[in-house]
């Protein structure tokens, strides 16, 4: 239901604790921009606060139109996702208050989506989080028609969780999460991907590389991204490396033997095709395929 919840206007029980001893009792990002949100335009208006925040040159008027939706007077929150990629920028979501604290910590600000009536007569808004006080129990708030608004944390939480803790996070691609973990990092920028965000998914991807070295999908990724835009010899160096980490995934050698036929490297291809084909697994027939076409058109 979170994904069809929209913007303008069951608490989970989750307590406000600091994550870990480095995060500070309070913080407050002072660069993020405050656009007022006039009426039902809380979503556009949201959105261009972070995406100005990460380097976006946009307002809540250029948005209105790839995030506002007349017929229910908001912005559904996948609508928000799309816009985000859209504009070559991360989209990460967040669905709990230690989370928040330890991104807010970091210098990212968060949208997130409160419900501010009833459960039973809803009023959904988007509101951007850009601090917090864990000594006076508060956050601040970009919200409507004020700027910096401090909140407590009681009746935040409360307004908050009936969204099921919904917050996202406009980063630049390469520049990582507080909290990311390695699976919905992937998916991030796998939506930069859908988007034919290449250059961006390139840098999401380097990025994980270094984060979770032992990811065999972040060092494909890279890999596909660069072949996507045409760039062959990115495409080999990374595939190359991939082979090198990973000697045992045939997936590697089989685009490693694409991307050298097709700049007319036809022995490496033939050398690279024939590992994937001996070391097999679920794409064995994919690896077969290869290696045949390589064969029959170097005949």
């Amino acid at each position: 239901m979170a994904l069809f919840f929209w913007g303008c206007a069951g608490s989970l029980s989750r307590q406000w604790v600091r994550p870990s001893t480095d995060t500070p009792e309070q913080h407050v990002i002072p660069t993020v921009p405050f656009f007022p949100q006039t009426d039902f335009q809380c979503g556009p208006a949201s959105l261009a606060m972070t995406l100005v925040w990460s380097g976006v040159s946009t307002n809540p008027d250029q948005l209105t139109s790839i995030v506002y939706t007349p017929s229910i007077k908001g912005s559904l929150q996948a609508a928000m996702i799309a816009a985000t990629r859209r504009q070559a920028r991360l989209a990460y979501e967040i669905t709990s208050p230690q989370e928040l604290l330890q991104e807010v910590a970091a210098g990212h600000p968060v949208i997130v989506l409160q419900n501010l009536g009833l459960s039973w007569v809803p009023l959904w808004h988007y509101a951007v989080v850009i601090g917090y006080d864990l000594n006076n129990k508060s956050v601040v708030l970009h919200s409507g028609e004020d700027s910096q608004k401090t909140v407590s944390l009681r009746i935040f939480r409360n307004t908050w969780s009936r969204s099921g803790y919904w917050g996202l996070l406009t980063l630049p691609p390469g520049q990582l999460p507080a909290t990311a973990t390695e699976k919905p990092y992937l998916q991030a920028i796998l939506g930069l991907e859908k988007a034919e965000q290449w250059p961006q998914a390139v840098l999401g991807y380097q990025a994980a590389t270094q984060k979770w070295p032992g990811s065999f999908a972040a060092h494909m990724g890279v890999g596909n991204a660069h072949y996507a835009m045409r760039d062959l010899q990115a495409a080999e160096q990374a595939f190359n490396s991939a082979v090198a980490r990973f000697p045992n995934e045939g997936a590697a050698y089989n685009n490693l033997a694409q991307v050298l036929y097709e700049q007319g490297k036809i022995k490496a291809a033939l050398i690279a095709a024939e590992q994937a084909v001996r070391l097999g697994g679920p794409l064995s027939n994919l690896f077969q395929e290869t290696l045949r076409e390589i064969e029959r058109l170097s005949e």
